[in-house]
């Protein structure tokens, strides 16, 4: 055989070797229910967020403090969600957690659930359009915004041990309810998390 038909069959064959390795690099994709509960690295996720949302505001709405409001004032209470700080060792994007809050309190029904203060603004500005260019019949004025009777805010903190290829997250996430008016917390909710991260030890 040739030199020249040796190379080529050995470029060839590098070429095969190298799209084989390649292929077997590739990750594997399996989709699954968005609700499914996985906990890949011990941190702080998706399914946390969900599950601390459900069970902090559904503690939240079966305190007296509900009761007490709507049998004063024969109507539900408007809320909105302030600032939930991330005080933990983790990068946490906390916006979530708060449309998390956002949506457990709104699809409660028992409550009425005030824009934010960027949406606010954003509504704002429309109404400024409106009240320029709408007709008269369909404008919406301005000054006729209900305000929140309640803000919820919050922060997560997180606790960190390790020793060797063991390692202890816990998680406290604190809300409280502050009255609008009078400044009272009229709730004050905490949840708990401890994971357990046990990694492999390394191959070489």
């Amino acid at each position: 055989m040739k030199k020249s038909s040796v190379f080529v069959s050995g470029i060839v064959a590098m070429a095969v070797i190298i799209g084989l390795s390649s292929c077997s690099s590739m990750p594997k994709v399996t989709r699954t229910a968005v609700d499914e509960e996985i906990d890949v690295s011990g941190y702080w996720n998706d399914t946390d967020s969900r599950l601390v949302s459900q069970e902090m505001i559904s503690d939240c709405l079966s305190r007296p403090w509900f009761n007490e409001f709507t049998s004063k004032n024969d109507e539900k209470p408007r809320l909105i969600v302030g600032t939930v700080l991330n005080k933990s060792h983790e990068h946490i994007n906390t916006e979530t957690f708060v449309k998390d809050l956002e949506r457990e309190l709104t699809n409660s029904g028992k409550v009425k659930f005030v824009a934010s203060r960027d949406q606010r603004q954003e509504v704002r500005e429309e109404r400024l359009d409106q009240a320029e260019n709408a007709s008269l019949e369909t404008a919406k004025s301005m000054g006729q915004e209900y305000g929140a009777d309640f803000m919820v805010k919050g922060q997560i903190n997180t606790i960190l041990d390790q020793a060797g290829k063991i390692q202890v997250k816990y998680y406290q996430v604190e809300l409280e309810l502050i009255d609008m008016l009078t400044n009272e917390k009229a709730w004050i909710g905490q949840k708990k998390i401890k994971k357990v991260v046990k990694h492999k030890k390394s191959k070489f």
